[in-house]
């Protein structure tokens, strides 16, 4: 992987967490949302976003309602970079479980 493919999901995922943060009300239905990771197509055409979803009362409900504001937020992130960014990826969103493991992974030593 280059280093500049690095470089835009950092960017991707610092701008996607202010977004999130800055919506949380409407977009998240009053969740906390955390981008774990984002990975990014060599060609910029397409994002894999993880997101973590902390404090809602119904996780699969928030995590829906930021599918189907997906175009808004790939709009909100054309605004912020599109001058830096000659093209704004497709994104596709997927639950980071992975705390979920570990949390069961430690529970499973313990006993």
């Amino acid at each position: 992987m280059s280093i500049r493919l690095k470089k835009i999901e950092s960017v991707l995922q610092q701008e996607l967490s202010s977004i999130f943060r800055e919506r949380a009300r409407d977009l998240c239905k009053g969740a906390m949302v955390s981008v774990t990771v984002v990975k990014v197509a060599p060609d910029l055409s397409f994002a894999k976003v993880y997101i973590s979803i902390f404090g809602g009362a119904d996780n699969k409900e928030t995590f829906e309602s930021i599918n189907a504001g997906k175009a808004e937020v790939r709009y909100e992130l054309g605004k912020r970079l599109g001058k830096t960014m000659r093209r704004i990826p497709e994104l596709s969103f997927e639950i980071d479980d992975s705390l979920d493991y570990a949390e069961e992974i430690d529970r499973l030593l313990k006993e």
